[in-house]
């Protein structure tokens, strides 16, 4: 079976979620602002989500959630537990700190580094990437070379680290020891901005090359 991976640029921040799909089975993996788009493709191709994945749960990658759920009923959702309030928190979730508090359904569970997870007949690694939140993951599927990196790496950037529960070294040590450990035609979805490739990252990236 073929993985595909559909990217949709939602809301303002212009942030990119995606619809994952093998086979019969199919993942949400972020929903930000606006995500009517996403819903839209979802209904139009009689998808079935069997659960909703999330990189990290700043407002812009969870502020759709509610939208979504109300659109497909009642899925699991997921993320790494370090953030399993931050939905609720609009201080965690940084939406505060723009004075249009967000809030959004909690987390039903979590996802372990490490701990592979399957979508239909096809198994994803799961890697822990802090820096830009504590609780960052990214979904790598080495068979096919596609990885969903949220905002931990960027074509020609990176992820924020000055935010109150950024860590700049953990965000170095999530490039240099996490992603940069894949391989060069590993294919990267970032969280904004196109896609792009370790290969290509690790080649031109000013951020990689010469440090932050």
């Amino acid at each position: 079976m073929t993985v595909t991976i559909s990217s949709f640029i939602l809301g303002d921040y212009q942030t990119n979620c995606h619809v994952v799909t093998e086979g019969d089975d199919c993942w949400v993996v972020d929903c930000g602002y606006e995500p009517q788009s996403l819903i839209d493709h979802v209904k139009e191709n009689g998808l079935s989500p069997s659960a909703i994945l999330l990189t990290h749960c700043h407002a812009d990658h969870i502020a759709g959630l509610d939208q979504l759920l109300t659109a497909i009923g009642d899925v699991p959702m997921l993320c790494h537990e370090s953030e399993a309030s931050w939905n609720m928190d609009p201080m965690l979730n940084l939406s505060g700190l723009a004075g249009l508090p967000v809030t959004a359904t909690l987390p039903s569970g979590f996802l372990t580094p490490n701990k592979p997870i399957t979508l239909g007949s096809s198994t994803w690694q799961v890697l822990h990437a802090p820096g830009h939140s504590p609780g960052s993951l990214c979904f790598v599927h080495e068979e096919s070379n596609q990885a969903i990196v949220g905002d931990t790496l960027f074509a020609g950037s990176i992820g924020r680290f000055d935010f109150p529960t950024s860590n700049v070294e953990d965000l170095r040590n999530t490039i240099t020891n996490v992603l940069m450990r894949l391989p060069d035609n590993m294919r990267i979805f970032p969280g904004h901005g196109p896609t792009t490739t370790i290969g290509e990252e690790r080649t031109t990236n000013p951020f990689v090359l010469h440090g932050f």
